[in-house]
């Protein structure tokens, strides 16, 4: 049996930290989330890379999702990010 601290990562395996990631929040297309999701995560102190925020309509146009790169210097940062914009009211969920 193999000692978990033995083992070490393979690359391409995990994240690692620091690193860019990419969110997705879906929400109301109504409440401006192109604008608030880089907010959002900027008000917690994350850096975005506003040349990548893209977003997309729902079919009926009722919901949209809006895709952004951030870098993240520790996990737990990456896990307050999802965090903030779940505790969005206008947010259903993030990828």
């Amino acid at each position: 049996m193999r000692d978990i601290d033995s083992i070490e990562a393979q690359e391409g395996q995990g994240f690692q930290f620091p690193g860019e990631f990419e969110i997705t929040a879906m929400g109301n297309a109504s409440a401006d989330l192109q604008a608030r999701v880089p907010q959002i995560l900027e008000g917690i102190g994350v850096h975005v890379l506003h040349e990548t925020v893209k977003h997309r309509h729902s079919r009926e146009g009722n919901f949209i999702s809006v895709t952004v790169s951030f870098r993240a210097e520790s996990r737990e940062q990456y896990d307050e990010a999802h965090a903030s914009l779940r505790a969005d009211p206008d947010i259903r969920y993030t990828l």
